[in-house]
């Protein structure tokens, strides 16, 4: 099967065709570093992980450009709110250079701990201020912007189809006032955005360089357009991020973009569903949100969640509970531990040359190649687990080719070391079984307990009781 995607511009899944055969381009917005990661933010970078690997793995050269946002982003996704990296500096009485720095580190260190592929570059923004205002000159020659109160604004007026990517209808939209937030009166059109500020309705901002149009610093948008441009050139083949990008951020990216080039700026743009939790979409905004160092404070591995991700499809909204969670945790193990079991019978990974497993390989790829299909793509590695039909090598070859895409880790897996019972286990085990001859079922759970604690897992079979090592 051809790769086909999800094209939100399109609204329709397309078969995925590259600018040039065999090479992919893809940019993704990278996260705005005044705070930690939560878990509804990494679910957006483990899609386009995913994304990474199966475009891998359809035989493509793939460049990956994420952008680290370490200057300006208000606290709104347009030309209103505060500052986050200078709120948070004032919050922590640190510098916004040291706050931007101290969370970029996070975010990687969450990053690595998901087994996810390092973009082939990563830009920041403060390094990357001279491109910004080379393409504001590029929109002002070309009559895009114009001044007010000190700031430079895009004017979307100046194009024909600004807002197609989420679809706008301009001739019904009216001012977004919300509570506490006071319109900005210099916009000649309330859906123009800033491309550069000098006058901030905060005064004077702790980073801030000098321009044509005073000194100052850029506004969000621009700075995606400009880092992509730079390292992509002036069209690429697929922009990712969260679905909460479309209807302002990419929207605007897209206007000044093709407004400075007059032609065409991305081919396919993939987004990414909400986490939800139980008060719903998971953000900052409330102060309290759920960071994957707190998941594995909880006794959660990394990649228990990467798994619970995979469990649903990245178009379709995810609700997380520590009860799915648990889930996926137990679900993983019981992969690890079927592998260590092949590996511990000599398993190796080899060739596929029998057709039940070139069929288990066809299928699985067909599911990742058919816009990402996780769920199914499981489904087939679990029908991989359960068949008694495949050699052992087979299995495992298999298994660790499906975790080319899936990431798990599942070739960092070892055969068990084996090593003598603990003497007190046997003891345990022996009287455990007393107790079940003799009906003592709460004396059984008991001792079950004990040996749980003592790292051994009680296995009732029909030839009698076994112990595992705990994972």
């Amino acid at each position: 099967m051809a790769l086909r995607l999800y094209n939100t511009m399109s609204r329709s899944i397309e078969e995925f065709i590259p600018i040039k055969a065999g090479k992919v381009g893809m940019y993704c917005c990278g996260p705005t570093v005044y705070n930690y990661a939560h878990i509804g933010n990494l679910r957006t970078f483990l899609f386009e992980d995913l994304l990474k690997r199966v475009l891998i793995a359809s035989g493509y050269e793939v460049t990956h450009v994420m952008n680290i946002t370490d200057v300006g982003h208000l606290s709104g996704d347009g030309d209103d709110g505060e500052d986050k990296l200078e709120k948070a500096a004032r919050e922590k009485k640190k510098s916004a250079w040291e706050i931007a720095e101290y969370y970029t580190e996070a975010f990687f260190r969450d990053f690595d701990d998901l087994r996810m592929i390092r973009p082939s570059t990563t830009c920041k923004a403060t390094d990357h201020i001279r491109q910004m205002i080379d393409l504001i000159l590029r929109l002002e020659e070309k009559g895009h912007t114009y001044q007010s109160g000190g700031n430079v604004y895009f004017a979307i007026d100046t194009i024909d189809d600004y807002g197609k990517l989420a679809r706008l209808e301009l001739d019904r939209l009216q001012t977004a006032v919300r509570e506490g937030v006071e319109e900005d009166e210099h916009k000649r059109n309330p859906r123009d955005f800033v491309l550069w500020f000098t006058r901030s309705k905060f005064g004077d901002q702790e980073m801030m360089w000098p321009s044509p149009w005073g000194r100052g610093f850029p506004g969000w948008h621009i700075e995606c357009s400009a880092m992509s441009m730079t390292y992509l050139g002036e069209r690429f083949d697929i922009h990712c991020g969260g679905i909460d990008a479309i209807p302002v951020h990419h929207t605007n990216e897209i206007a000044q973009s093709e407004a400075a080039t007059g032609a065409k700026w991305v081919n396919y743009w993939l987004h990414g569903e909400f986490l939800l939790d139980e008060t719903g979409k998971m953000s900052k905004s409330g102060g309290e949100f759920l960071t994957l160092s707190f998941l594995k404070e909880k006794g959660f591995d990394p990649m228990d969640y990467r798994y619970f991700t995979l469990g649903g499809h990245y178009r379709s909204q995810l609700r997380f509970s520590f009860e799915s969670l648990a889930a996926a945790k137990n679900a993983r193990g019981n992969i690890v531990k079927h592998i260590r079991g092949l590996l511990k019978a000599g398993a190796e990974e080899t060739g596929l040359s029998g057709e039940k497993a070139l069929g288990y390989r066809q299928a699985f790829l067909d599911a990742v190649r058919n816009d990402l299909n996780t769920p199914k793509a499981l489904s087939t590695l679990w029908a991989v687990v359960k068949d008694g039909g495949l050699t052992a090598d087979e299995q495992y070859s298999l298994l660790i080719f499906f975790d080319t895409v899936l990431g798990l880790g599942l070739d960092e897996v070892t055969a068990p070391e084996d090593r003598e019972v603990d003497p007190e286990a046997l003891r345990l085990l022996k009287e455990r079984n007393e107790a079940k001859a003799a009906r003592d079922w709460d004396r059984a759970d008991g001792l079950r307990s004990r040996l749980l604690e003592l790292g051994y897992v009680v296995k009732d079979l029909p030839g009698g009781s076994v112990l595992e090592e705990k994972m």
